[in-house]
């Protein structure tokens, strides 16, 4: 199982939100590529980023800090927020960003989506930001009609490789992982899944790396101390 410990950008800062609320919002660096700096010191070899700006308002806003974090880190980074256009997947691709993440756009516009992994691959993932059993958009901010089952079947057909796939309600929230929904989509897909929100405990990624889960994205419990990225890794390995 791969670790993807998470950098979330707001104007330049990394920072966590609590449960994807805007005004629930901790600054955690003024100086996110050198908490990326500490994650490959810990062994880390991914980097999971997202622009919480662009997710919110689309667009690019923090592209010079993006590729600040992969240019002093070297690691695999994959960035997520405000990908809604080929434009934006290729300002990311060509500037060295490896892989990039299609969240609202995947709903909004499939036509973009399917001209993007038909280009691009494994270079494209999707996010599936599960909120109440619905796929949740615009950063988290709004609910759309379409069902997390609906959501990954359609992401099989199109050929998308990965998915991130997100507990909202356990995001930030310190209360352990979704292990049974990551079991179930596990089992029912065949899709590569990165288990996000709520991985809290080392007790969370033994159990998901038990579940052979392609991947986990170690956010709040970094930083707060709660996991040490250095036991993870090892304990992934």
């Amino acid at each position: 199982m791969i670790l993807f410990p998470a950098i979330d950008i707001v104007d330049g800062k990394a920072v966590r939100l609590y449960k994807g609320k805007y005004d629930q919002m901790t600054v955690y660096s003024e100086n996110p590529a050198q908490i990326a700096l500490d994650f490959k010191a810990c062994g880390a070899t991914h980097i999971h980023i997202v622009d919480l700006e662009g997710a919110r308002d689309g667009g690019t806003p923090n592209l010079k800090t993006v590729l600040e974090i992969k240019k002093q880190s070297g690691l695999f980074c994959e960035i997520g927020g405000g990908i809604r256009s080929m434009e934006v997947v290729e300002r990311y691709l060509e500037a060295g960003i490896d892989r990039v993440i299609i969240g609202t756009a995947a709903i909004e516009d499939e036509v973009f989506l399917r001209q993007a992994v038909d280009k691009y691959g494994d270079k494209i993932a999707v996010g599936a930001d599960i909120r109440e059993g619905f796929i949740a958009v615009k950063g988290w901010i709004e609910r759309s009609q379409v069902t997390a089952d609906e959501f990954f079947e359609n992401m099989q057909n199109i050929g998308v490789k990965t998915i991130i796939c997100t507990d909202i309600n356990r995001d930030g929230a310190m209360v352990g992982t979704n292990l049974d929904l990551y079991r179930t989509m596990s089992r029912r897909y065949n899709v590569n899944i990165t288990a996000s929100g709520g991985v809290s405990s080392m007790d969370d990624i033994n159990a998901l790396n038990s579940m052979d889960m392609y991947g986990a994205i170690i956010g709040k419990a970094y930083y707060i101390g709660a996991i040490d990225l250095k036991e993870a890794v090892k304990a992934v390995q």
